[in-house]
């Protein structure tokens, strides 16, 4: 499958974007709405004209329609064929093709099976679920044996549920098949566990590239900084195994219990939302309960922020507006926080 190049690509909000996208690689494209994502997958799919180029392998394509890109695309909306049903929709593109009825049939049975549709392939869209509709436009979208796939934005009509199981299943389809893939999101955690590498896109600009973790724990700049939720960073002292996948680091004075397998970790990092605070002690063992102190109130449009000195660190926490108006927060209060385990990240390398 192709490595794909964009060569200083200009188009609507995007400028003089340059980025590489690697042979059999998913690549994320994460920012907010607006920031152009979906103009870059069009610019790749040849959807739309552009300024700069792109490469496939190093070849310019820009000469090349969309029907010879080799591309596969699935679109937020995924505009299934209301008229035909499940197995007709799979196959309308290799029927346009005008490839052997032979071919086809082989083709859509495989891909029904694949996708675990097969007992779907007479169902009409109106009466398939919303995950069934998503399995259903990326089996259409694999039908022409595409060299690169394009996902824009494909879970967000579903369910937190059905996205996370689809999400999974997508992932290890795409490491089967080889597919070089680009997935358009604004949802940081979808990125996170989709993403061979992400790259954040504002307002245009590229902003920064590189794995999830690097981007968590060394955001390139303020914006990836702000748009990520600035998350709270700590440096280990120290680590050693509890076993059972979890290991126990120290940090400024603090022992927090992580989810890690691996021999060691050198920082780890949790989002101001994730940190909970609690005016009394809270029920339940002590593992990553903590006592903190209060050192600053920041009343924002969409959370209460509360700045918090646990041990020898500097922590931030967000808190619901009408969660803090129950509370009585302030400057010099002592408090409890409680840190979930699985809201941690850790991050092994110390040479970036």
């Amino acid at each position: 499958m192709p490595s794909i190049k964009l060569k200083n690509i200009s188009k609507y909000v995007c400028h003089d974007v340059s980025l590489e996208i690697f042979d059999r690689e998913l690549l994320v494209l994460l920012g907010p709405n607006g920031a152009g994502k979906t103009t870059l997958v069009n610019v790749i799919a040849g959807l739309t004209d552009y300024k700069g180029s792109v490469l496939f392998d190093d070849v310019p394509v820009d000469g090349l329609p969309a029907s010879k890109r080799g591309v596969g695309y699935l679109f937020q909306d995924l505009i299934l064929f209301p008229h035909l049903d499940v197995a007709a929709n799979i196959a309308y593109g290799l029927k346009a093709q005008k490839r052997p009825v032979s071919e086809v049939e082989a083709r859509i049975d495989r891909l029904l099976q694949m996708m675990k549709i097969k007992h779907l392939s007479r169902r009409y869209p109106k009466h398939l679920s919303g995950g069934e509709k998503q399995r259903v436009a990326l089996a259409r979208a694999l039908a022409p044996s595409p060299r690169v796939l394009l996902l824009d934005e494909p879970l967000s009509s579903l369910d937190a549920q059905t996205a996370k199981y689809l999400r999974t299943g997508l992932k290890q389809l795409q490491r089967r098949l080889g597919l070089t893939t680009v997935y358009v999101t604004h949802d940081l955690q979808e990125a996170e566990e989709m993403a061979d590498r992400m790259a954040i896109l504002e307002g245009g600009h590229l902003e920064q590239i590189a794995r999830p973790e690097e981007i968590l724990f060394y955001p390139g700049n303020e914006k990836v900084s702000d748009f990520i939720g600035a998350p709270n960073i700590l440096d280990c002292d120290y680590c050693h195994s509890l076993g059972q996948g979890v290991m126990e680091v120290g940090c400024g004075g603090l022992s927090v219990v992580v989810p890690h397998d691996r021999d060691s970790v050198h920082r780890i990092a949790f989002f101001p939302r994730d940190v909970y605070i609690s005016e009394t002690r809270p029920p339940g063992p002590g593992v990553n309960r903590f006592k903190g102190t209060v050192t600053g109130i920041e009343l924002a449009d969409d959370a209460v922020r509360i700045e918090l000195k646990a041990g020898e660190n500097n922590l931030l926490a967000e808190i619901p507006h009408h969660i803090f108006e129950d509370m009585d927060l302030a400057v010099g209060k002592e408090v409890f926080l409680i840190l979930k385990l699985r809201r941690i990240r850790v991050y092994e390398n110390r040479d970036l």
